[in-house]
């Protein structure tokens, strides 16, 4: 069973009529002490880095999160639910993140003839096979909405990137927790098919 973390800013419907799309039993969690009863864990998000870390603060996920990555159960995050896996957040004023993968999620600043917010579909660029591409060609294109991105300060958490005007983080892993800066759940059959590898990975 997936656990569908509700902070007060994801996007949860759509991630949860993908994994019932695929067979995969899922629910919405709103309380932090259901954590323990599922066997991997989605973050998603959409909205600023600071209000989210706010909620996920007020709301006592932080240690139920931590608690269930200690316990190597997976764990993924979406778009800005990508973004809260990373030490700290320079959005709405420099905030402290998850601290889940080392790294800063900055303000994306590429050439002026690229546009900002980053909005629409954009290609894949592996930096290395993962389990979480299996069945997934390379160059592959995924739906992106985002303006920040993640600044990685260890290469070997990369497995994907994206180009906009300059190469920029797309995918990470390390351990059992993982982050998609772009929507699967809204990239078609590619990432369809990514969540699908998410519900059957055991976070290696």
């Amino acid at each position: 069973m997936i656990g569908i973390i509700d902070y007060g800013m994801g996007n949860l419907g759509s991630v949860s009529n993908a994994l019932e799309h695929l067979g995969h039993a899922s629910e919405v969690l709103t309380d932090p002490a259901q954590v323990d009863r599922y066997e991997r864990l989605i973050l998603p998000g959409v909205g600023s880095f600071a209000r989210a870390m706010g909620n996920i603060e007020s709301r006592g996920w932080r240690p139920a999160i931590d608690a269930s990555v200690k316990g190597n159960r997976p764990l993924l995050g979406i778009c800005l639910g990508m973004q809260l896996l990373f030490d700290r957040g320079e959005e709405h004023g420099d905030t402290k993140g998850l601290g889940l993968i080392p790294g800063d999620v900055l303000l994306m600043q590429p050439p002026k003839d690229f546009r900002l917010p980053h909005v629409g579909w954009n290609s894949l660029i592996y930096a290395r096979r993962h389990a979480l591409f299996a069945g997934v060609k390379e160059h592959v294109d995924v739906y992106f909405v985002h303006s920040y991105h993640c600044a990685t300060r260890d290469d070997a958490d990369v497995i994907a990137r994206f180009d906009h005007g300059g190469q920029f983080v797309a995918t990470v892993a390390r351990g059992c927790v993982a982050g998609m800066q772009y929507h699967p759940e809204k990239s078609q059959p590619a990432g369809l098919r990514m969540l699908d590898n998410f519900a059957t990975w055991e976070g290696t």
